[in-house]
């Protein structure tokens, strides 16, 4: 496939670390800013870069699944992802990596982790669906008393004020959440049942992609709102999507022609084996 094509085997190392990196930096400036000192106009834009700079990890975690950060090097994917994971609320990789593959098997229809549950499909209903799926009992556990330990370690050890903890890194991360959710959810796949059989939302990913130009769609979620095209090439990282929607003048409408029967098969395939890999290993 030309647009699965291997890329410079460091380009994803670099920009996953760029992103992590910008995450423990800007953390540590604005954990040092005077709250009091600053207007409301000023503090807003922070939380915006610190909500996108946050996204940034799961968005690391994602392509790591898809093993695209180090083509080839499955065990650096899943350390990266581990660690980006962690950064971003202690979550656990196996876990995402199951559902995220059971989501790519089975998109936009009940059965795929990241539906709703086919009857209650309004965004807080469905949110709160999404959510529930990525933090089970056992995660919630390890979510309270992780955050706890990290917060009260950094108000008693570090001496960061409450206000910066919950400006710029609790606001923030569930923010983050409804961002990856609005755009990477909501948006690509709400359309599901509503369509008509002409509709270019019926095609076989049951998805479809926002019309932003390329600066607000790596603004608003790191271009994820090129949804069809993230489940046409799975294996491409964030940053090339942008070129396949290019080349890709008709996307989301799926022709029953023997190229795209062979090319949804094909799919499947490493779905399933992806797939399989992850519940051998969870």
């Amino acid at each position: 496939m030309q647009h699965e094509r291997k890329l410079p085997q460091l380009t994803g190392v670099m920009v996953a670390s760029t992103i992590v990196a910008l995450w423990i930096g800007s953390l540590a400036i604005v954990f040092a800013l005077d709250v009091p000192a600053l207007l409301p106009l000023e503090i807003v834009p922070i939380i915006l870069a610190r909500t996108f700079i946050q996204t940034g990890l799961f968005i690391v975690a994602h392509d790591a699944i898809h093993g695209s950060i180090l083509p080839g090097y499955r065990r650096v994917n899943y350390w990266i992802g581990q660690f980006s994971l962690a950064l971003y609320a202690l979550l656990p990789y196996q876990k995402l990596a199951h559902h995220h593959w059971q989501h790519h098997l089975q998109p936009g229809r009940v059965g795929d982790p990241d539906f709703h549950d086919g009857v209650r499909d309004s965004f807080g209903a469905w949110y709160l669906k999404f959510m529930q799926e990525y933090l089970d009992f056992r995660q919630k556990v390890v979510l309270f008393f992780g955050m706890k330990v990290i917060f009260f370690t950094l108000f008693l050890g570090f001496h960061v004020p409450i206000a910066n903890l919950f400006l710029f890194w609790v606001f923030p991360l569930v923010l983050s959440s409804v961002q990856l959710f609005l755009f990477g959810t909501y948006l690509p796949h709400r359309s599901q049942g509503r369509a008509t059989p002409t509709s270019q939302h019926q095609n076989s990913h049951n998805a479809v992609s926002s019309n932003l130009p390329i600066v607000w769609s790596f603004l608003t979620c790191y271009h994820f709102g090129y949804h069809w095209e993230h489940h046409e090439y799975p294996s491409l990282p964030w940053y090339c999507l942008p070129s396949v929607r290019q080349h890709q003048p008709r996307f989301g409408k799926a022709e029953a022609t023997p190229t795209t029967i062979a090319r949804s098969g094909y799919l499947t395939n490493i779905i399933q084996s992806e797939l399989q890999r992850a519940i051998v290993r969870g």
